[in-house]
């Protein structure tokens, strides 16, 4: 079905951030921009897991990030980042994400990050090495 919602399970990678009392704007929820942060938390888990395959002058960059946000999240608490990888380029990666608090999912997340060479400042190709492990994400 086109419009099924993906669900949690759906997704390989999970991360767990604390909702700190400074996350919250006036209104008493979590800022639309910390959300933003925590999809950063869920994409890092990737990176930090494939730590042995880059070379030191790797370094992924975000190249685009859209964020539906669907609820609100309310302090204290926690919230889970449920990650999957939906597409493997030459140099990039594609994403999709979900924010999770009190079992319900509070927002969506869709972005490309980039390899980039640190030395060059520009997109390095993924190593096969990379993409083979990096298909196990999606």
């Amino acid at each position: 079905m086109p419009n099924e919602q993906p669900k949690p399970s759906d997704f390989p990678l999970s991360a767990i951030e604390k909702i700190r009392y400074g996350d919250t704007d006036r209104q008493g929820h979590v800022n639309n921009a910390v959300y933003a942060t925590y999809f950063e938390c869920g994409r890092v888990e990737i990176i930090q897991s494939m730590e042995d395959v880059f070379g030191a002058d790797d370094a992924f960059v975000l190249a685009t990030i859209t964020i539906d946000y669907l609820a609100e999240v309310l302090w204290p608490g926690e919230v889970e980042i449920r990650t999957r990888l939906t597409k493997i380029g030459n140099s990039s990666i594609a994403l999709e994400q979900l924010l999770i608090n009190e079992g319900e999912v509070r927002a969506k997340a869709t972005s490309v990050m980039v390899m980039t060479n640190t030395s060059t400042r520009r997109s390095a190709p993924l190593p096969e090495t990379a993409k083979e492990r990096l298909r196990t994400f999606m």
